[in-house]
């Protein structure tokens, strides 16, 4: 297949769960991706595994210099970048009684703030050729829960700040595509460490008002949200920007 065939993907938050699934799209469906991740040695390993068309950068998205270095690394060895997935998030659970500022605040710049970070690179590596940013946001950005207080503020930042980047860009004439996926509960570490950091009644009674919440009664897969990211990273979208794209059982219908 080659729906992405020669794109120069870079994604964060690559080494395990949504992102390595979005890595291992974008190469079966002809893209050279660069998988960016703070854990170098899960990193290292998985684009090892996954062959020629993909390579290991050391990133954290809330450092702005690392940006740099990233970006200068898929043009130094693909001559440019071409899609970009803002993947790499926290989740740290607490409602307004329990959330600390300490754990507001690392949430937001892990989840909110890097994203502006990486975009902004991106959009000025792009705009001179084009491209796509897909920011991976969430239906905790559209709706409330009350054990998700800074994950709920952080991810509805990223779909506002997703359309104001799009809006700009569109108008501007960069040709730059910038677009939201939003998963509901998918089957992934990220989600079973929030769930056990609950004590055992919290965790029990979470997990069974979830399920009764998403009409198709399962967790998503990380490969079903790395389709979407697939479709919004390709031209197949390329009438599509500053959107949100909802993939979550039909939790947000209902």
């Amino acid at each position: 297949m080659s729906r992405v065939q020669g794109k120069r993907c870079l994604v964060s938050g690559a080494a395990r769960g949504i992102g390595l699934a979005v890595c291992e799209r974008l190469i079966e469906e002809g893209a050279q991706v660069m998988m960016a991740d703070v854990d170098a040695a899960s990193g290292e390993a998985q684009a090892q595994r996954l062959g020629e068309h993909a390579v290991f950068q050391p990133l954290d998205v809330t450092r702005d210099e690392q940006w740099d270095s990233a970006l200068d690394a898929i043009e130094r060895r693909w001559g440019g970048v071409d899609v970009l997935v803002n993947n790499a998030g926290i989740a740290l659970m607490g409602d307004i009684e329990s959330t600390t500022p300490e754990q507001w605040q690392r949430t937001l710049e892990v989840n909110l703030s890097a994203v502006m970070l990486g975009t902004r690179k991106a959009v000025a590596r792009m705009k001179g050729q084009g491209g796509a940013i897909v920011n991976m946001a969430s239906i905790e950005g559209l709706i409330g829960e009350p054990l998700a207080l800074a994950y709920n503020a952080a991810k509805g930042g990223v779909r506002l700040f997703t359309k104001s980047a799009a809006v700009h860009c569109a108008r501007a004439g960069y040709g730059i595509r910038i677009n939201c996926v939003c998963p509901g509960f998918i089957d992934t570490e990220m989600v079973r460490g929030a769930v056990g950091g609950l004590d055992a009644e919290a965790a029990g009674q979470f997990q069974q008002a979830l399920m009764a919440r998403v009409p198709m009664g399962r967790l998503g897969q990380a490969r079903e949200i790395a389709n979407a990211v697939l479709f919004v990273a390709s031209d197949e979208a390329s009438f599509m920007t500053g959107a949100d794209l909802v993939v979550d059982g039909g939790h947000t219908a209902c």
